[in-house]
């Protein structure tokens, strides 16, 4: 376990592997856990860094707003302390789309980008995602969170088919706050990138599950139409999660993708 002390608070990550580094972003009221699979293998070949977002994880919960622009900054800000240059980022949902917006307001800091069913535009969230972005919505469920909790172990099925993901989601919800469970996601459905993405000009790969009905599955023809370059990678036996429904794919897919040299386009 490790952290640094940002001019916002606490950041928690954790890092495993030699070699080039790699950053692994999750999603919305997730945290580094869910990349503990694609670490091990990524690591044989990498330096992989995974991070808790303000307001998740282990990472500091101390601040009154947890958007999609902190968590850009707080990238840069890692990499400035860590002495990382420039590296690939890896993201899943939100993570996916901060990664993006990193490649934009960052280009130096971004060789490569990868996202992994994220919103390109935040009117494709599911329709429950866009509510809890309304607080009087996100105090009811917050305030009722062992129910809230229930109800996602009961609808776990729907979403993610690993068996392990229940207890996953269990323990990142209960490290969340109200003020990160709404505010993070109230930001995301506000976001849309699609001005700024021709601006992109490193390797792009967009990982989308068919299945998914947290992000609308075809997103990735939205991040296609406005970063032509980009490689798109479909799982169709896989949802929101394809680095734990369909992994053995994802981390070939991912690795290959990494492998490949550096270019700008």
């Amino acid at each position: 376990m490790s952290s640094i002390t940002t001019d916002q608070g606490i950041l928690h990550y954790e890092v495993y592997g030699r070699g080039r580094p790699v950053i692994l972003l999750h999603g919305w009221l997730g945290s580094w856990g869910l990349w503990q699979d694609t670490m091990t293998v990524l690591g044989r070949s990498y330096r992989t860094y995974a991070l808790d977002f303000w307001g998740f994880g282990e990472s500091g919960k101390k601040r009154s707003t947890y958007a999609v622009q902190d968590f850009v900054s707080l990238v840069d800000q890692f990499m400035e302390q860590l002495g990382i240059l420039r590296a690939p980022l890896v993201g899943h949902s939100m993570g996916g789309t901060v990664s993006l917006s990193v490649a934009i307001q960052y280009p130096h800091r971004v060789s490569k980008v990868v996202v992994v069913g994220s919103p390109i535009m935040g009117s494709s969230l599911a329709l429950p995602l866009k509510l809890a972005g309304y607080r009087w919505i996100a105090y009811l469920l917050f305030n009722n969170m062992r129910l809230f909790r229930w109800g996602l172990r009961q609808a776990s099925p729907l979403i993610c088919r690993d068996p392990r993901f229940p207890d996953m989601m269990d323990r990142d919800l209960s490290r969340t706050t109200l003020e990160s469970f709404l505010t993070s996601i109230a930001s995301l459905r506000r976001t849309d990138l699609r001005p700024s993405l021709p601006s992109v000009r490193v390797p792009v790969m967009g990982m989308y599950g068919d299945r998914d009905n947290i992000v609308h599955p075809r997103q990735w023809e939205t991040l296609k139409k406005g970063v032509p370059h980009a490689e798109i990678h479909r799982f169709p036996r896989a949802g929101h999660f394809p680095m734990l429904e369909e992994h053995q794919t994802f981390v070939e897919v991912l690795k290959d993708f990494l492998d490949k040299p550096e270019v700008m386009l």
